[in-house]
Parts: C-alpha cells; structure tokens; sequence
C-alpha cells in the first residue's frame, strides 16, 4: 500500500483526535504546507535549518572574508575620526610640535598643505591638545577692526563642540574657552566659557580674517594674540609657541592602506566608546583592534585591512561619480554644495533609530571641520563642480572655462580653488596657484561685460596667464567659495554658469 500525503494527513489528524489533541490553528497552519502527491525524503526532513540543495559557498576563505568585510564597513564608520587624527599626528610626527603650540599661517595655504578642500584666501590658524592631561583653556581675542576668527573647535570624532568668533560662543567678545574630558566633575571658574567634551582630543581650525584695509600680516599678528595653555598653569601661562608652516609641508591627509587601521587604533584605544559603537568594535576585535590595548593583528587581518582600505577610497570616488542628482544646488546646473548637513542640518548622521554610516563617511571624506548646525542662510557657501555644462565628468588633461559675473552674490569675495580629484586636496604645480579670487581682479584679464573668464587645464590660453589655474594633468575638482553669500545666491535665484570644455 502506498501512502500519499493527503494520506498521511488523515491520519495525523485522526491521530490527534484520539489523542484529545484537536486541531489548533498553528497546527492546521503546520498542515497546510503538505500537498497531495507521493512522499518523498524531503517530508521526512525540517522545513527551513539549512539552504536548498543547490546553494553552494561564494567563497573559500570565510576568515578572510568576514576580516574584509568588517574592516571594510570599520574604515567607512570611522571617516571622520581618521581624517581629523591625521592632522594632529603630522603636526606632532612630521613638523615636531607638542599639543597647545599653535599653527599659524603667514599667509594663505599653498600646495605644501595637504590637507582635504583647504581654502587658499585666508590664512589658517590651528592647534591641538589631548584633554587626558587635565582641561586646556583656549584665549580668543575680541573682533574687531585689526582682525576677526571664524572657525570651529571638534573633538576626536570631527564633531563641532564649539564655535568660535561672531557666530561662536564668545559672540566676537573673545574670551577664555575652557575644555574638559569626558567625566570631568571638577570647579569651573567664573569667567570661563565651559565646552565639555565627549573625548580626550580636541583640534581647533580657524581663519583669521581680515578687516577692511588690511593685509595678511595683519591678519597674521592677529592671530598670534591666541593662546592656548592647560588649566593646571592658569597662574603662570607659559610662553605661547608658534609655528608658521608656509614653506614646510604639512601632510594631513588619510594614510590608505594599513596605516589608515594602525590610526584607527590609535583613536578607539583612547577615545570613550559610545553604547551605538559596541557592535563596531565587536568587530574590530576581530582584527586585533580592542579598546586600551596593543594593535594586535593577524597576517590574514592585515591583508584584509589594506585591501579594504583601498577599496573604501575606490568606493568613494565612485559615490561621487555617480552622486544623487537631489543633491545639485540648482536643478539644470552640475554643483553641488561641499556642505552636505544630515536631515537635522547637523553633521553627525546619528538618528534615534540608526547611524548612516555612508553618507556620514562621503562627507568626511572631502571637507574637514564641519560648522555645528548648517543654517538656512550659511556664512559661507562652496559650490563643487561636478561635471561640465554638457554634464560630462570633469576629465584629467582637459581644459575648461568658467564664465565669472561682474556682480557676484557675496558681500566679502569669492575665491575658485581647484583641487586634485583623487586627493581632494591642492595641485602641487611649477606655478603654485591653486585660487583665483576677487583679491586677485586688478591682475587679471576683464571680459566687455566687465566680468572675467577663468580657464583651468594644464596650460594657459594665449594672453591668459592671469586668468589661468593649473591642474597639471590632474582630474579637477573646482569650487566656487562665496564668503559672505546674499539671499540671491541662498534663494537661488543666482545661477553660476557650468563649466564649459574648450578642447
């Protein structure tokens, strides 16, 4: 006698029956996944527990694998503590500074700072300290008409802790800032601006900018009335160190490969973990990243690391190759804005429900030192070219032209910077002019109009050499920097003209 399915179902239910079992709703639901038809070995087997028949493994090294893919999604978590690391270590490795010396620039930036879409129309100012060592305080000078600072003071996650200058904490009046570590239950003294930090680093970047009628050295002796000193020496500061890098390279970009996770350890074995972070670092430890111990990994952990790393950098290009089109300023031309704020206008892209950690990753990985809130009506604006006006990707070796108005939507200047697109940062060129502003009108050639055309590409236009940033073969990234945009420009109904090719 042969038994069929519909059989066998008789005679479980009438099993169940005498047994005073009934038929539940789970168990007719159990039933119901039985058809008519001959048994075969599959309805002796579980339903579900393992893959069909015909699966087979992708791959043959699943240590390698599971090693890859946690360093890849590691190195994306970790975008914008590793590129803010980068500054203080190359300040302390390669230019012999100690935290609390100051950086000042007596000028503005050329191709010797290496460092993602730096200005090159100010002059920077910055310096670093490591709050382990007890509350650091941090003088700022008023504004006023000898000088101003615009900028901001993060932690060691690139977060904004505090702002600083007219739209800061001091509100232009200056004062003494005053930073303590993460758990710090000790007095605050009166008169202190009080930022408590959530980590042990703090870096700070600044412009020091100039009033009506000055010049860079004044903007320069401006900043050096800063001062930066730990709360310990209040009674006797010590002499401030400054350090002018114009003529010296200073190289602040990410290290890719497996350096970029020798930093990374650098940075959590230190830094307090957050609860949103433990699934993270679960799986750092199995690279050999732990929290307060030794970088401990294993051959195969390397090879995965570096090549992850890589691939973290491939990835990004390609994100902005292919960046949403909902992210151009103006529908029917092809910038995008450097500032790219989270959907509550911050930058850390950490939700009650989740962390982005692609976006937040994107965004770090072509602007540093981000403002805490981005407002509607933001102080400065920075429009990248993303394409030409035919909506081509903009090409290494080629030459373009940007036709600039002669009434711009700025109440300060505006400044085109062009930087090398694989590095984000400048070109390093025999000409070392990486900008062109409205500073730098009175030299260059004027259209009819009385507006001036711009020409990047490796080699000037006849006649043009004024009007003319290099990119010595370099794939460019041009951006239109607008200090002080009018509500044209921020309502939009200014329209910047696209690159054009000319060859």
């Amino acid at each position: 006698m042969t038994i069929t399915r519909r059989g066998l179902h008789r005679l479980a239910l009438g099993s169940a029956a005498l047994l005073g079992l009934g038929t539940t709703p789970g168990a007719v639901r159990a039933q119901a996944v039985r058809s008519s038809g001959p048994l075969t070995n599959r309805d002796f087997e579980p339903l579900g527990g393992q893959p069909p028949q015909s699966a087979r493994r992708s791959v043959e090294d699943f240590d390698y694998q599971i090693k890859y893919q946690r360093a890849f999604e590691a190195a994306l978590w970790a975008m914008p503590a590793l590129a803010i690391y980068r500054f203080r270590a190359a300040a302390l490795e390669d230019l012999g500074l100690r935290d609390n010396d100051i950086i000042a620039y007596s000028g503005v930036a050329t191709a010797k700072l290496e460092a993602t879409t730096a200005n090159a129309s100010t002059p920077y100012i910055t310096a670093f300290t490591d709050l382990q060592n007890g509350p650091t305080v941090l003088e700022v000078p008023p504004a006023g008409e000898d000088g101003s600072l615009y900028g901001q003071v993060v932690d060691a996650w690139q977060y904004t802790i505090a702002d600083v200058g007219p739209s800061g904490l001091d509100e232009g009046k200056g004062g003494k800032y005053l930073f303590t570590p993460p758990g710090y239950d000790g007095d605050i003294p009166e008169g202190y601006l009080h930022v408590p930090s959530p980590n042990y680093r703090v870096a700070f970047a600044f412009r020091s900018v100039r009033g009506p009628g000055m010049t860079e050295a004044d903007a320069y002796a401006y900043a050096q009335r800063l001062r930066m000193y730990a709360l310990s020496e209040t009674d006797n500061p010590p002499e401030q160190v400054f350090f002018d890098p114009i003529d010296t390279r200073y190289p602040t970009m990410p290290l890719w490969g497996l350096p970029h996770f020798e930093n990374l350890h650098a940075i959590v074995t230190v830094e307090p973990i957050k609860p949103e972070d433990k699934m993270i670092m679960g799986m750092l430890a199995t690279l050999g990243i732990r929290h307060g111990e030794p970088f401990s990994p294993d051959p195969v952990a390397e090879r995965a690391m570096t090549q992850a790393s890589y691939d973290v950098w491939f990835y990004m290009q390609e994100w902005y190759d292919n960046y949403p089109k909902d992210k151009l300023y103006w529908p029917d031309r092809h910038y995008i804005s450097l500032l790219q704020a989270d959907d509550n206008n911050t930058f850390t892209w950490t939700y009650d429900d989740r962390v982005d950690t692609i976006e937040r990753a994107a965004e770090y990985f072509w602007c540093t030192y981000m403002p805490k809130v981005l407002s509607d009506n933001p102080a400065t604006q920075y429009m990248m070219a993303m394409a030409d006006s035919s909506g081509a990707p903009l090409k290494a070796g080629a030459t373009y032209r940007l036709q600039v108005p002669a009434e711009m939507p700025v109440d300060q200047f505006w400044a085109l910077t062009v930087y090398d697109r694989a590095t984000m940062g400048f070109i390093y060129t025999g000409q070392d002019r990486t900008t062109l502003s409205s500073y730098d009108l009175d030299q260059m050639v004027h259209n009819d109009d009385g507006g001036v055309t711009i020409w990047v590409g490796p080699t000037a236009p006849e006649g043009m050499e004024a009007n003319w940033i290099p990119t010595a073969g370099k794939r460019p990234l041009p951006a239109m920097r607008l200090y002080g945009p009018t509500s044209e420009f921020n309502d939009k109904s200014f329209k910047m003209a696209d690159f054009e090719r000319v060859d």
